[in-house]
């Protein structure tokens, strides 16, 4: 890669030439040389024009090489076919480097193509460093620098480059409505010289830039790409266009760079632990959290707010992201119900109502008595409510979210702005952005979780393995016998019975994972296998729980090989009664999350839909030549569970894990029941 310091005539010059520069205002030529001046550039400004004396109070020239001393930089808005003689006339002059606004170059077709391998070689021949062509230029507001539009001078902590100039535009367009504005704004155009990988490395070292934001179609360089994010030491954010294969042929139409396969993309970036952004909004957010709000010391939030149903998504965001949201402690608890209306609920959320627009100082009051507890303060301003800005502390732990509030909103937004604070208008988009601090914590960024397999709730009991085996088998789905053995002897007596090998699990409802306390020992073969399994079982529960209750050990045949383990289940919800559950079983639930559910009853159709709605369909079609599993028992015992579910309404939850699949017909090895009676 080139060194970083060839890039610095480009984004600190001490002086710039403007080549094409206008005098009619509304062309580039002209609002470019205007936004350098009234951007307060303090070096020497040259425009370039044949046919005039003076732009803008500035004496203009009538050649590059006519300049008393050669400019730093050059910014080009002349037709494409006269750029590259221009640029090798200008680095002749002593010109570093240049910024290429003009297009018609490779963007445009055969001929485009043709000069941008000119440019290319002035480029290689020169040496001269050029951005573009075909961009929007470069804005510097912390050197004063505005070689763009629209013309920001507010000097903020996010770099940003794209490779779209419409999209660097409305990115530029939410910073500036915000007065976060940027570090920088490189619109990189057809990237002829100088790429992402450079702007990344440059701004990695810019102690103005905290963050790194890009717009990107594809890589010109992969290999320089992979070493800057390597060597990246501040958060790098990044939207990847192309992610479709339609997507990615736009892509290459547009910028004539390979766009690259997504899932390869999706696996560098965890790699280099980048923050993917997948739309405009996610980019702008994720940057704007990353540079402006205080890292999180935990996961731990604490909500406030004037709105039930804004805290609610606020929670929902949470829980998917990997976010807590718990309740107060009893004591913190009796605190805040001291110091708001009785009628406010206080919990997690405390919900202020719409009364705290009388007196927005409760916000304070809460978040202060709260802060020991809690690692942030997630404020949402979902009313009108005047002085919402002085209950926020710049620089806490604090996220700030306002909606709802129309012209008060309006009002206190700027104020927030003129502080320094971020706003977010959603819930969703404040915490999904906060969690972005945690994207990357060991072992691994949390995933977004899906309905969980059932797990005992406040009121449920667990119903004995051998009850619940007999309970399917009632239902008409074939069930691993599974009698209960007191002792070892019992045990003994019992696998004798079945015929080895037999398997031996735990028995007892403080342990429904039964594999994770070493409760499970499969395929014993003999007489003193099974009382060697059966006290380790007893010891190993032990060891984790002496006060766990312990009923026995289940003795079970074991089933035969050449089965998929999938798992089948009931959820009930509250609202909509029993839910049906299906997808790919045995520790694979927990580790894919493959999946998917349908409310109940449900017709035939419905539920041969449900089977091939999760991503491990082709394992039971007959995926590359394995036998076709039997979906049709399957859909029989969909159908027997769904009835079973209905006979019984006292029953909240049932699992079927793993349930194996054969070719011909199914069978339960593991059944866990829990009931609300």
């Amino acid at each position: 890669m080139e060194s970083l310091s060839s890039l610095e005539p480009i984004f600190k010059p001490a002086s710039v030439a403007v080549i094409g520069a206008s005098t009619a205002p509304g062309k580039l030529g002209h609002d470019i040389l205007a936004n350098l001046k009234n951007g307060g550039f303090a070096g020497p400004l040259y425009p370039v024009n044949p046919k005039a004396d003076e732009i803008l109070g500035l004496k203009v020239y009538k050649s590059i090489t006519e300049t008393p001393k050669a400019p730093d930089l050059a910014v080009v808005v002349i037709p494409a076919r006269l750029v590259p003689g221009t640029l090798e006339q200008a680095a002749d002059h002593g010109v570093k480097a240049a910024v290429v606004i003009t297009g018609g170059f490779a963007e445009a077709g055969e001929e485009g193509e043709r000069l941008q391998d000119e440019l290319a070689q002035v480029v290689r021949k020169t040496g001269l460093r050029v951005i573009g062509p075909n961009c929007q230029g470069v804005n510097l507001p912390h050197h004063h620098m505005c070689a763009s539009w629209p013309l920001i001078t507010t000097q903020g902590k996010i770099a940003f480059a794209s490779q779209s100039g419409t999209v660097g535009a409305a990115f530029l367009d939410m910073a500036a409505a915000e007065k976060l504005g940027v570090s920088a704004f490189i619109s990189l155009g057809n990237r002829v010289d100088v790429d992402e990988a450079e702007i990344i490395s440059y701004f990695n070292n810019d102690p103005h830039t905290q963050v790194i934001a890009l717009y990107l179609e594809g890589v010109k360089r992969p290999t320089y790409f992979l070493d800057a994010l390597h060597e990246a030491e501040k958060p790098v954010v990044i939207l990847k266009a192309g992610r479709t294969t339609r997507g990615s042929r736009a892509a290459e139409s547009h910028t004539k760079s390979l766009a690259g396969t997504d899932a390869v993309y999706e696996a560098l970036f965890e790699k280099y632990k980048v923050y993917r952004a997948d739309t405009l909004e996610e980019l702008f957010d994720f940057a704007k959290a990353l540079a402006y709000l205080p890292r999180p010391k935990g996961p731990r939030l604490m909500i406030t707010t004037s709105s039930g149903g804004a805290a609610i998504l606020a929670i929902d965001e949470a829980e998917k992201n990997g976010l807590e949201t718990p309740d107060p402690s009893p004591g913190l608890k009796e605190s805040l119900r001291q110091m708001v209306p009785a009628h406010c609920p206080v919990g997690n959320p405390v919900d202020l109502t719409g009364d705290v627009m009388a007196d927005a100082s409760l916000y304070k009051k809460v978040m202060d008595e709260a802060r020991g507890e809690f690692d942030t303060q997630v404020v949402i301003f979902g009313d009108p409510i005047p002085g919402a800005c002085q209950q926020v502390t710049p620089g806490a732990p604090e996220l700030v979210i306002f909606l709802g509030g129309a012209e008060v909103e309006r009002e206190e937004r700027e104020k927030f702005y003129d502080a320094g604070i971020p706003v977010f208008p959603t819930p969703e988009r404040g915490v999904k952005a906060l969690a972005q601090f945690f994207r990357f914590q060991a072992p691994g960024a949390p995933a977004p979780p899906v309905p969980e397999a059932p797990t005992r709730g406040p009121g449920l009991n667990l119903i004995p393995a051998f009850e619940a085996a007999v309970m399917m088998s009632k239902a008409g789905i074939p069930t691993a016998s599974a009698p209960l053995a007191l002792t070892a002897d019992e045990a003994v007596t019992l696998a004798g019975s079945f015929g080895y090998p037999v398997a031996l699990k735990i028995a007892s409802p403080d342990f429904p994972h039964k594999t994770d306390v070493g409760g499970v020992y499969l395929n014993l073969q003999d007489e003193a296998m099974v009382r060697a399994a059966y006290q380790a079982i007893k010891d190993s529960a032990r060891f984790f729980d002496r006060e766990a209750a312990i009923d026995g050990v289940t003795v079970s045949p074991m089933a035969k090989p050449g089965a998929l383990e999938v798992i089948l289940g009931i959820i009930t919800d509250p609202q909509y009664g029993p839910v049906l559950m299906f997808g790919l079983g045995g520790v694979q639930t927990e580790i894919y999350r493959d999946v998917a559910f349908c409310l109940l009853p449900a017709e035939d159709e419905e539920l041969r839909g449900l089977i091939k709605k999760i991503k491990g369909y082709p394992l039971l079609a007959g995926f590359r030549g394995r036998p076709q599993l039997d979906t049709e028992a399957l859909l029989e015992a969909m159908k027997a569970l769904a009835r079973y579910a209905f006979k019984h309404p006292e029953l909240d939850q049932i699992e079927l894990n793993p349930l194996l699949l054969y070719p011909k017909g199914l069978f339960a090895v593991d059944v866990r029941i829990f009931s609300r009676v």
